[in-house]
């Protein structure tokens, strides 16, 4: 490996805000704020959306219209047709 060319790899600590969930990882992301953690002091990296939070791997499933494209078109501008009809 060359010298003086990678990214400093060094313990991080990521916080999903949504969940208010903290992960300490090792990382290379670059952050200019510290926090304290367990007594000790790392770079804190804010997140918005993490495992902890997210609907995949919280199993909170979004429903979603069971109707097609066409018929969702059809009952959004289906009255503009008979308008123009006399």
């Amino acid at each position: 490996m060359r010298k003086d060319i990678h990214p400093e790899y060094r313990e991080v600590l990521f916080h999903d805000t949504n969940a208010d969930v903290y992960f300490l990882t090792r990382s290379t992301a670059s952050t200019k704020t510290t926090r304290e953690y367990e007594g000790q002091e790392y770079p804190y990296f804010p997140l918005d959306i993490s495992s902890a939070s997210h609907p995949f791997y919280t199993g909170e499933q979004r429903k979603t219209a069971n109707e097609g494209r066409v018929a969702s078109f059809n009952k959004r501008f289906g009255a503009f047709a008979n308008r123009g009809k006399k």
